[in-house]
């Protein structure tokens, strides 16, 4: 039985905000009210390249409550644009269909929809290209001679007795958070504020900085709650610079909010690839060779590369690996990190690979990824900071049921439906960036933690109040940390599962600088427990405080650090319709130490449902005659919901890991998502002896 606790239970802390997000107590982008405050509504080009040719926007103008449009022909000019940008309301060039062109402003929302719909463009095409498929010839390497990696003899597995080569592809996956972006922009002369969607908050206010050539005083970025981002939060987008141009043209406060179908071309997406592996191993089941080739694309007007061979280096012990990435310029909106960006999608391919390869040589699959288990970086030739996935492998085989796996495909039957089971591993590197906080002690016994750090949902200020709270010795509800604006310390974004280790670790080393200075005002050793209220009064002191910056240590660069998951999944198929059906989940995690399993669960758990969707659902699906998405809604582009998601049984090995911060934790927001996708297919193969290669994997598939 669990013990109660005020804030939580034996088992972690309840969300300290909870309380403020379901009352509505705490606004997020598109509720901030101003008097005066008017709304933009963007026009979007319908054409995927060429110029514009002239914009007729008198309809508009003259309709009720308009107070302006604007577009290349009227708007300011503005400095900071760069080379690469896109320079939105400053050229008439178009380089992908939905691009933001028009900026209607009107003194209602409805108003400014409406009147958007009155602008008239007209165009001078050009031919687009938007389809990878039929431009995997005109690719080029994104990071030069680093596009490629080496170790051993190249193409070794053709050599190797028992081999196998496959082509994946994986389709386009959008960004569509529950929260849809907005962006509420205030000029004040030449001083800005702006209340957005932010998970870098410092690198937006940077980006605005040089949007305009302004100084860092001069612009504020709130960003206190996010409804959902996992990348799409990261960059300064074309919909936000022209909020941004809108609001200083018409000197009120402008709100432009992002419709979901707005969502699907301006805020990023998850790129397509293609991938061909080729892997070997002798016939006692070890691995000679691996080659993975990946294609993917990116913009015209700006490159987005990611690494989705990365993982293939090292995963596995292999003397013979290389692998090579390729993108190719299409005329779509740039595609941005997304889940667990370049991993997930690359190891989709190694972990269907792997299992192919297990089934060739009729091992199962658990027992050859142990035959090839790295007990080492091979590719940093570094010890590990730390690696429990083989025990993810056994603790998690033993909460699946795992012996219960027949090997030979299609052979189990379950109520009409043909059961299997599948697995797949993941990994993600467990980065630390420096990062600042202010802590201060009051006489009132109140502790508050500043940071200019963002939460899009996994609960931030809870791990850091939890992390202060064991630090510094006071209760859960005696603390708060504040987040979500520009003029607080610096902090990294919220990005690439380094929020915990790298704020976290600054709250740890803060809160001991804390305990200490109080120890010194004390005048004792630290071996006594302090009652800092005491301190305080007996000093005649208001508050003690400190602002201490955390850094990763020179140490760890002598170490490879990861975070590692193994995910185990049962499918069912139905043989007459090919209908899939996730029974059962069980994700075994390696994340160091878990600071607070509440909120850890909920991740991996998050990370879970998004493979559903992108293993049986989700893909943006365009008309290349058009370069238009075709089912840019929530209707057509089909996310996974309750009724597609089992239980989910998430198994920490919850081990401390000595060398990535003084907590012991390795982040785990990105890599919940890895090698998911994957577990899913080899569940499918298993159960149908059929292997889908392309995802989604969808009923059409399997009949």
């Amino acid at each position: 039985m669990e013990t109660k606790a005020a804030y939580g239970t034996v088992a972690g802390l309840k969300r300290v905000d909870g309380h403020l997000k379901v009352t509505g107590s705490i606004r997020y982008a598109a509720e901030h009210p101003f008097p005066g405050l008017v709304y933009g509504a963007i026009v979007s080009s319908t054409i995927a390249k060429g110029t514009i040719a002239g914009i007729d926007s008198k309809a508009a103008e003259n309709s009720p409550g308009v107070v302006a449009v604007i577009s290349y022909q009227n708007a300011i000019k503005v400095p900071g644009y760069g080379e690469h940008d896109l320079k939105t309301f400053n050229e008439d060039k178009i380089y992908f269909n939905g691009q933001p062109i028009a900026l209607v402003i009107a003194n209602t929302f409805e108003r400014a929809k409406y009147a958007a719909s009155l602008v008239k463009v007209k165009y001078n095409k050009e031919a687009h290209q938007t389809s990878l498929d039929a431009n995997q010839q005109n690719t080029y390497k994104p990071f030069g001679d680093d596009s490629d990696y080496h170790r051993g003899e190249a193409n070794a597995y053709q050599n190797a007795p028992v081999k196998i080569e496959a082509e994946y592809h994986t389709p386009i996956h959008v960004h569509n958070a529950m929260e849809p972006f907005a962006v509420t922009a205030l000029w004040d002369g030449d001083k800005v504020t702006v209340y957005t969607k932010a998970q870098a908050i410092k690198s937006m206010q940077h980006d605005i900085m040089n949007m305009f050539k302004l100084p860092v005083e001069n612009v504020q970025v709130y960003s206190k709650v996010i409804g959902g981002a996992f990348g799409s939060g990261s960059p300064l987008w074309p919909y936000a610079k022209a909020a941004l141009i809108g609001a200083k043209m018409t000197g009120k406060p402008l709100k432009v909010i992002m419709d979901r179908e707005q969502m699907f071309t301006m805020v990023g997406y998850r790129s397509p690839a293609v991938q061909k592996i080729g892997m070997g191993a002798s016939a006692d089941g070890k691995l000679i060779g691996i080659t993975h080739e990946a294609t993917g694309e990116t913009a015209t007007y700006q490159q987005f590369g990611e690494g989705i061979t990365d993982t293939t280096k090292f995963l596995y012990e292999c003397p013979n690996v290389d692998t090579h990435y390729k993108l190719t310029r299409l005329d779509l909106s740039v595609p941005t990190y997304t889940r667990g960006p370049g991993e997930t999608t690359g190891v989709y391919a190694l972990e269907c690979a792997i299992d192919e390869l297990a089934n060739a040589l009729n091992l199962d699959p658990i027992e050859f990824r142990k035959k090839n288990y790295a007990e080492r970086d091979p590719e940093e030739n570094l010890p590990w900071s730390s690696k429990y996935l083989d025990e993810c492998y056994t603790q998690g085989a033993a909460h699946f049921g795992w012996d219960k796996r027949k090997q030979k495909p299609g052979s189990v039957m379950q109520d009409g439906w043909m059961v299997g089971y599948g697995l797949g591993c993941g990994a993600y590197g467990a980065g630390r960036a420096p990062c600042t906080v202010h802590a201060k002690l009051g006489a009132d016994g109140m502790l508050l933690l500043q940071s200019a750090s963002a939460d899009m949902g996994p609960g931030t200020a809870t791990v850091m109040v939890k992390i202060a709270s064991e630090i510094i010795s006071i209760p859960v509800e005696n603390i708060s940390f504040e987040l979500g604006s520009s003029a607080l310390p610096n902090a990294p974004g919220e990005y690439g599962s380094i929020t915990t280790s790298s704020v976290g670790s600054a709250v740890y080393d803060a809160c001991t600088a804390l305990k200490e200075k109080f120890n010194q005002v004390a005048g004792n050793g630290g071996s006594e427990k302090l009652d800092y209220v005491k301190i305080l009064n007996d000093h005649n002191l208001p508050f003690i405080e400190v602002t201490h910056s955390s850094a990763r240590s020179e140490e760890a660069n002598k170490y490879s650090a990861h975070a590692y998951v193994a995910h185990f999944v049962e499918a069912h198929v139905h043989p007459a319709t090919g209908e899939v059906k996730i029974k059962k989940v069980v994700s075994a995690v390696d994340g160091g130490k878990i600071i607070n399993p509440i909120t850890a669960r909920s991740q991996i758990i998050g990370g879970v449902v998004w493979g559903i969707g992108m293993s049986l659902m989700e893909e943006g699906v365009l008309d290349h005659r058009y370069g238009k998405y075709v089912n840019s809604n929530l209707g057509d582009y089909h996310l996974a919901t309750h009724a597609d998601v089992p239980q989910i049984e998430v198994v920490f090995i919850d081990k401390k890991d000595p060398v990535t911060n003084p907590m012991g934790s390795k982040g785990i927001g990105e890599v919940a998502i890895v090698g998911f996708a994957a577990a899913v297919a080899n569940a499918v193969f298993n159960a149908t002896g059929k292997r889908v290669r392309d995802l989604p994997i969808t009923p059409d598939k399997l009949v």
